[in-house]
């Protein structure tokens, strides 16, 4: 059978005429310039419209050679010196601003805003219900509107924002703030995903996921030194804390120019590739079987990401690693009850973002090292952070050290849920159910995040046993999950090997000519922007 789709000048700037899987009786079809109807030249065909089509398709359709290895290689490398390098800074940065609440802490800012304990958790929560509440509207918007350039506006509105921390005398004037921020935010780590899948093959988003996922421990060691270098700074009416929000303010503001000029929004139109460039970057993406997006909502597609069980097991498991992140801001107040002083406690509170670094790194190497390990490799990491977990609520509170060690073990287990992203990059296709899929699992990735600095409560102090017990809970139950999932993955490709090899199925574009004739041009099934379950050929990563 052999599809037809009518191509003219501009694919994007034209909306279909015609509803799609419409069938035609055998007759000639008056065309229209200004038209995208689709053509048929035998007798009930199958009708796609333009809109089903992913935008890659413009560049690469009626390619017939391969691409070069070396060339393959020449072109990633220059995505990698123009891409990762932004990417990397922006969510260090991004992850800085975060924390500076943790860091504020011990610089004045409980006192100086009066916040009671469970105030000053709640400001934790707030960050993330901001985040959960804007997060189906911001990755809608970074399917509609160009992806860098609406980071680019989210991060001008959070740098204000940041600095309007500093002006904040009071826990409602914090909430506000907090929640601002979060509905920021929320778009950069959906638009990390999206861009990752733009630019890069599958083998290749492991590691990329894994390398700006490692500005999450830079971010802790950076906001260390800055609050260590902010205590020493006196000036009347402005304390470290407010100091600590302006710098990281204006640093937040620099990067947000410096992306709306360099940040490019797909392979299609970076500014830094050639025309011929532009092809083969995405010529490179044909082994995803995902395209590289399409600006056309596609309800069938949400549909499909809201009833695939998978969406769920990875929700629940971004949930429950989540949790544990509440550790960020209690971490300065949980060394501070150690009995070190705070210009120590915020030289200490870098030693585990170093643990954050070494440990994502060697996980995201080891899953790409070796074929299909995800699940394993993730789950690993979860050992020796169940077995902080242990040391901290087992041993005496005079062994100060022995509670120092427990404490920085309990964040080895981050590799799991940066794996876990870039696992969920891989194993969603259709640009609608990537974008519904990635919206759903940051929602639970918010849920744990707003649920976990709750549970820190006066009472508990100093011990917090009940706090310690629920990210053990977490910890015995998130790498369960990763096998889980992987045993529903394996199971989904033993059945589609035993289906029947596809028909061949053809798909063809219409081209117009300068001279104004029609040409056929072959599209790849890879660039139909299908799903994962629409395309039967596509076989999941383990």
């Amino acid at each position: 059978m052999r599809k037809e789709i009518n191509r003219l000048t501009d694919l994007q700037t034209l909306e279909p005429e015609v509803s799609p899987f419409k069938m035609w009786p055998s007759r000639p079809l008056k065309m229209n310039p200004e038209s995208s109807s689709v053509v048929f030249r035998e007798q009930k065909r199958t009708g796609i419209s333009v809109s089903e089509v992913d935008t890659g398709a413009q560049l690469v359709a009626g390619l017939t050679s391969a691409l070069e290895p070396n060339e393959a290689l020449r072109i990633r490398r220059k995505i990698d010196r123009h891409v990762m390098p932004m990417m990397c800074v922006l969510y260090g940065i991004q992850f800085m601003d975060k924390i500076t609440l943790g860091s504020a802490a011990i610089l004045g800012i409980q006192q100086a805003a009066h916040l009671t304990t469970n105030e000053y958790n709640w400001l934790g929560t707030a960050f993330y219900l901001g985040y959960i509440l804007f997060e189906y509207p911001q990755n809608l918007a970074l399917q509609r509107f160009p992806v860098g350039k609406w980071m680019s506006i989210n991060i001008f509105v959070w740098a204000v924002v940041l600095a309007c921390h500093a002006a904040c005398k009071s826990f409602r004037g914090l909430l506000v703030v907090r929640l601002l921020l979060g509905a920021c935010e929320g778009s950069i780590t959906a638009g990390f995903l999206i861009v990752s899948s733009m630019f890069y093959t599958r083998t290749e988003q492991t590691l990329r996921v894994g390398y700006w996922s490692l500005m999450l421990g830079t971010a802790q060691i950076l906001c260390g030194f800055v609050s260590f270098g902010v205590l020493h700074i006196n000036t009347a009416g402005f304390e470290p804390w407010q100091w600590l929000m302006i710098i990281t303010a204006i640093m937040t503001m620099i990067l947000a120019i410096s992306f709306w000029f360099l940040f490019p929004d797909s392979p299609t139109n970076a500014w830094f590739l050639t025309t011929d460039e532009r092809v083969k970057a995405v010529q490179r993406l044909k082994e995803n079987q995902t395209g590289v997006e399409n600006k056309h909502f596609k309800m069938e597609q949400m549909i499909e990401a809201l009833t695939d069980p998978k969406t769920w097991l990875f929700a629940l498991l971004s949930a429950l690693c989540n949790v544990p992140s509440s550790l960020l801001n209690q971490q300065s107040l949980i060394l501070a009850s150690f009995g070190f002083s705070y210009l120590q406690t915020t030289l200490l509170s870098c030693i585990p973002g170093v643990i954050q670094t070494l440990t994502i790194f060697t996980g995201v190497r080891l899953a790409t090292r070796q074929p299909n390990s995800r699940a394993y490799v993730g789950a690993m990491y979860f050992v020796p952070a169940w077995l902080g977990v242990l040391l901290v609520n087992l041993l005496p509170w005079s062994n100060k050290a022995g509670l120092l060690v427990g404490q920085f073990l309990a964040g080895f287990s981050v590799p799991g849920f940066v794996l876990s992203l870039s696992w969920l990059n891989n194993v969603t296709a259709g640009h609608t159910k990537r974008v519904v899929t990635n919206a759903t699992i940051l929602s639970a990735y918010c849920i744990g995040n707003a649920a976990g600095p709750l549970m820190w409560k006066a009472q508990y102090k100093p011990r917090n046993h009940i706090p310690w017990a629920v990210i053990g809970t977490c910890y015995t139950a998130c790498p369960l999950l990763l096998l889980v999932i992987r045993a529903v993955l394996l199971r989904e490709n033993r059945i589609r090997d035993a289906e029947p090899v596809d028909d061949g199925e053809e798909y063809v574009i219409e081209r117009i000519t300068e001279d104004g004739k029609r040409m056929e041009v072959k599209v790849d099934k890879e660039f139909l922007d299908l799903t994962d379950r629409q395309n039967r050929a596509f076989r999941y990563v383990l």
